[in-house]
């Protein structure tokens, strides 16, 4: 749908610039005005005429007055053109028949013959190419043929000195055979149906040759009406092609259908009433968005990475470009059209200036925040990876994550308000109070909403002080957990068994950090009192150059594993205290690792763990052993006379 819309407001665009070309007066007719300007009667009418219309001006309101003017030759434009119809087939008759005659008094044959001779050597030179030259399937394989084929007509064409008339006719005929060419290869390349692609292509037929038609009617003497009047014919041709594509090709439901039948015979009725400027508003509705995504699309093809500082600037700078030349269209179409009846209100004339100059600013302001954004957000996914660097480069990318987030937040509050100031100050409206009223309100605000500005400020402080980082475990009064991102008011924080936490800055008060640079791990194991000490000592200290040469576990060691001593004498043994020093988070999981290790040491070198034993009896120790010694005996010496 979008390319159907885009070629119909092609063939509006064509139709109304070659429509409101003014024909150039004969030097004769110049000569007669200048003669009749200077004569004593006609001055003298003329005074009274201006004393007669200054009097009506005064006598009516100004914009009644715009509004009748413009209502007056709107209807006078109308009538000139159906007045002019009739004559479409005469005038262009009488044209085609001085053309010929100058062809003829010159000894060439008829334009239509030059015409097609022409379009044969050049399709003749572009068969010779395709035969010699290697088929290619891509965009640029089919625009070479195109450019053959119009190279060898235009030798032929500049080489021969053509008479007037035909050399005009031919101009504007090859050059719109040419064109319908191109558009018929970037068609063939575009993905569409192929009923859409025909009708398409007959619509830019159509296009080219109410075009070449249009700009050799002056040239061959026909009228400025008559000329408008097959403008204006050809247009409703066009809206017809539109049309009929709609109903036919596009697969929406009757009512979008209808109302896309509607808009479009709006925009032809607009167009015929000379309003441009809101003409091609309409058309930008329509075939904007699609053609920003087609060139998007194509600007992304050019750089591997869209992410990347070269592929935003390409797609949005692409984008931009076409925006910006859409926006300086529809200013030159407002210049071009003196008599609408905006031009006429100074206020609506200031307002179309204000709004495309906001779209600018808005276009500008949208590029500024997507380069910033992607360095942003590069940042970001670069940051996440700090398994291989180096303490000082790893901190400092955790900084980066936890700042970079915050400051991409202030800098969309930043261009979205900029942005918008400055298109309100294009659009008229005084800034300047607007400021200081905000200042006012902001005062109000603060003193009401006194939580939420200690919450910012509470935050920028722990940012300054770098006191947790994404990414690190923390404790701050009943809250712990790993840091997972901030907002401007509150930290949200991952609990070890899953909850999460969204703690305002006011609240968290001292801040524990259970994982900045580096974590001592202490653990106590409990062995007999007959543990020999430094035999223990030794065994440690093994286990402890296995875990430093482990290759998944060395590399999180900042100090091995060491026996510091005897804790104390428990109840049951002799209790041992361990330490080593870590990289923080990975201090539990190498605790483990350890606690294995100790064991099947220990247990192999006969070092045995305390646990819990209980004594019965009293002074003879030995006695409870012989009394169970002995029941067991006759235990059994009953079971033998049982059997016997």
């Amino acid at each position: 749908m979008k390319w159907l819309l885009s070629f119909t407001a092609a063939f509006f665009f064509a139709l109304s610039a070659l429509a409101q070309a003014p024909p150039a007066a004969p030097q004769q007719k110049i000569d007669e005005l200048v003669r009749l300007l200077q004569d004593p009667e006609v001055k003298a009418w003329l005074d009274s005429r201006n004393q007669e219309s200054g009097t009506a001006t005064l006598a009516s309101p100004a914009g009644h007055s715009s509004l009748a003017n413009w209502e007056a030759g709107a209807r006078a434009r109308v009538h000139a053109i159906l007045a002019a119809i009739p004559a479409i087939p005469p005038e262009v008759t009488a044209a085609a028949t001085r053309a010929r005659s100058e062809a003829a008094s010159r000894g060439y044959a008829p334009v239509f013959l030059i015409f097609g001779g022409l379009l044969a050597f050049g399709l003749a030179a572009e068969a010779v190419y395709r035969r010699f030259a290697a088929r290619r399937e891509a965009l640029f394989g089919r625009l070479i043929p195109v450019g053959i084929f119009a190279g060898a007509m235009g030798i032929v064409f500049f080489a021969v000195e053509w008479p007037p008339l035909a050399r005009v006719t031919l101009l504007a005929y090859l050059s719109a055979f040419i064109l319908f060419r191109l558009a018929a290869a970037l068609l063939s390349v575009a993905t569409m149906g192929l009923p859409l692609r025909r009708r398409l292509l007959i619509l830019f037929g159509v296009i080219c040759f109410a075009v070449a038609t249009t700009a050799v009617s002056e040239p061959l003497g026909v009228s400025p009406d008559v000329s408008k009047a097959i403008s204006y014919c050809f247009s409703v041709v066009g809206l017809l092609l539109a049309i009929e594509a709609v109903w036919s090709v596009w697969e929406g439901s009757r009512a979008r259908k209808a109302a896309i039948t509607a808009f479009l015979v709006a925009l032809w009725l607009i167009w015929c009433l000379n309003m441009r400027g809101l003409f091609w508003i309409g058309i930008y509705a329509l075939v904007l968005p699609g053609i920003l995504n087609a060139v998007g699309r194509v600007a992304l093809s050019f750089t591997s990475d869209p992410g990347s500082l070269r592929g935003i600037l390409i797609a949005r700078g692409a984008r931009a470009v076409v925006i910006a030349l859409a926006v300086g269209w529809l200013a030159l179409v407002w210049q071009l059209n003196p008599d609408t009846l905006g031009q006429r209100d100074p206020t609506l004339a200031a307002l179309y200036y204000g709004g495309l100059k906001s779209v600018l600013i808005l276009v500008v302001a949208d590029l500024l925040w997507q380069v910033a954004r992607g360095w942003i957000d590069r940042t970001l996914r670069i940051s996440t990876s700090t398994t291989s660097l180096a303490p000082a480069d790893a901190a400092r990318r955790a900084r980066f994550r936890t700042l970079l987030p915050i400051f991409r937040n202030a800098l969309a509050v930043a261009v979205a308000v900029m942005a918008g100031l400055i298109v309100l100050a294009q659009l008229g409206v005084q800034i300047g109070p607007l400021i200081a009223g905000a200042g006012i309100f902001g005062v109000a605000i603060g003193f009401g909403s006194q939580t939420l500005v200690k919450d910012v400020i509470n935050g920028v402080f722990y940012m300054l002080d770098d006191a947790f980082r994404v990414g690190e475990y923390i404790q701050a009064k009943d809250y712990k957990g790993t840091v997972e991102s901030f907002s401007l008011r509150s930290v949200r924080l991952r609990h070890h068994r899953g909850p999460v936490f969204t703690v305002p800055f006011s609240e968290l008060g001292a801040v524990e950090n259970m994982s900045r640079d580096w974590v001592i791990d202490k653990f106590r194991i409990t062995v007999g009192f007959d543990t020999d000490i430094d035999k223990a000592r030794k065994l440690t200290k093994k286990v402890g150059a296995e875990l430093i040469e482990d290759p998944e576990l060395g590399q999180h060691f900042i100090e091995p594993l060491k026996m510091k001593g005897v804790e104390q004498f428990a109840d049951y043994g002799i209790v041992l205290s361990f330490a080593m020093t870590t990289v923080p988070g990975m201090q539990t999981y190498i605790r483990r690792k350890a606690y294995a290790k100790i064991r099947e040491v220990f247990l192999a070198n006969g070092i045995a763990f305390a646990q819990p034993t209980v004594q019965v009896g009293g002074d003879d120790k030995g006695g409870g052993v012989a009394a169970a010694a002995q029941a067991i005996r006759a235990q059994q010496t009953d079971a033998a006379t049982s059997a016997k």
